[in-house]
């Protein structure tokens, strides 16, 4: 079933610069590399795994929760400068971090003074940071989320709350409720399966293909569609 009011001229081509964003555990690394692979492009990685505060920081956030702020905003603002050094509109990528997000956890973590601090740090790294040609943000309730971390079994991500995964969700719907510097695609993913579903995949590039410009939302009805609003 397609939904007159879904954007058409699929045909053409995706866009050069794509990011996937959400909360832990709604999947956006395995879709980031499977549009990489979908698309021929690079992959951008956030590396969370070399931040050595992070363990840490699941064990006691009042604690580490500033150096593992300031670890993975330096860490992504040099990637994304990298892009820019080497001629970001040449190369095509696709990328699982968006670097406003950053500024969501350290709202959530920091207490007022670590916060002033690193603000001050961040706007002075966010300047001239290049922005993607399309923000894909995948969305989940706090029980698909938790189940999702519990089944890949990551050590200490099984410390994380359902109170944290709550404010965490909301910080995101905040965020992206006032984004407006990309095209931004909205996915929930309760009812998808975009890591082993062909159809809910392929529904999805198609609809990527499609999009130029504006707040798009995606999501599965009987037996699919697809709706920009």
């Amino acid at each position: 079933m397609s939904n007159p009011e879904a954007p058409t001229n699929s045909n053409e081509q995706p866009p050069k610069f794509v990011v996937v964003e959400g909360p832990i555990g709604v999947g956006k690394t395995t879709l980031t590399k499977k549009l990489a692979a979908t698309f021929g492009y690079e992959l951008l990685l956030e590396g969370a795994a070399d931040n050595p505060f992070l363990e840490r920081f699941y064990e006691d956030q009042q604690h580490w929760a500033l150096q593992t702020q300031l670890f993975f905003l330096l860490q992504r603002a040099d990637q994304l400068n990298s892009l820019r050094q080497n001629d970001l509109f040449q190369p095509v990528r696709v990328a699982d971090f968006l670097i406003h997000k950053d500024r969501l956890f350290a709202g959530l973590t920091l207490a007022d003074d670590e916060l002033i601090l690193y603000d001050k740090v961040y706007q002075h790294l966010i300047t001239d940071i290049p922005k993607p040609d399309l923000v894909i943000y995948l969305q989940a309730p706090t029980p698909v989320l938790k189940s999702r971390i519990e089944r890949r079994g990551i050590i200490c991500e099984q410390q994380i709350t359902d109170q944290y995964l709550d404010q965490l969700s909301a910080a995101y719907h905040q965020l992206f409720h006032y984004y407006d510097e990309s095209p931004l695609l909205m996915v929930n993913t309760a009812e998808l399966n975009l890591a082993e579903s062909t159809r809910d995949y392929e529904n999805l590039v198609e609809y990527i293909l499609s999009i130029r410009s504006g707040r798009h939302h995606f999501y599965p009805l009987a037996p699919f569609d697809a709706r920009q609003v």
